[in-house]
C-alpha cells in the first residue's frame, strides 16, 4: 500500500516529495470535511489541475483507517500538560502522515518519514512547530 513505485502511468512523473505533499494536502483537507478521500483528491486535483497520486490517495486513506492509533501515539509523545488539541492542523496533518508510514509503510525508512515531515514544515508552518513536530516525531521512532 505505501509503495511509491507503485503508481499509474499518469501519475508517475512526479517525485517521491511531490507525493507526499499531496498525501499531506488530503490529510490537512480531511480535518475540515466528512468527504471521501476519493472525493477530495478528485475535487483537489481539478482545483489545481493535476493528478493526485495513487500513493497520496493511499495514504490518505490509511490515516483515516488508523486515526484512533495514530493519535494516541501522538498523544504518548507529547510534553506534560500538551493535549493534541492544541496542535496546530497543518502540524497534526503532518504529524499523523509521518506517524502512519512509520507504523504501517515498511517500505519507507523511519527517518525519511521524519525527514520529509520537518522538511514539509518549514514550507507550511512556522519555525517554532518544525522542532515541535521533528520532537514528537523523533520520540514516536524511539518507541518503534
Amino acid at each position: 500500500m505505501c509503495d511509491t513505485n507503485n503508481t499509474s502511468e499518469n501519475r508517475n512523473s512526479i517525485s517521491r516529495y511531490k507525493m507526499r505533499e499531496q498525501a499531506f494536502i488530503l490529510c490537512f483537507e480531511m480535518l475540515f470535511s466528512d468527504t471521501d478521500i476519493d472525493e477530495l483528491a478528485d475535487n483537489a486535483g481539478d482545483a489545481r489541475d493535476e493528478f493526485i497520486s495513487d500513493f497520496a490517495i493511499d495514504c490518505a486513506k490509511g490515516v483515516a483507517a488508523h486515526i484512533d492509533e495514530i493519535d494516541a501515539k501522538i498523544s504518548e509523545n507529547l510534553k506534560s500538560g500538551w493535549k493534541i488539541i492544541r496542535i496546530s492542523k497543518v502540524s497534526l496533518a503532518l504529524m499523523r502522515l509521518a506517524i502512519y508510514e512509520m507504523l504501517f509503510c515498511d517500505d519507507i525508512p523511519v527517518s525519511v518519514s521524519i525527514n520529509e515531515a520537518v522538511e514539509l514544515s518549514k514550507k507550511y508552518t512556522v519555525k517554532d512547530d518544525t522542532s515541535f513536530i521533528n520532537g514528537v516525531l523523533g520520540s514516536v521512532a524511539k518507541a518503534l
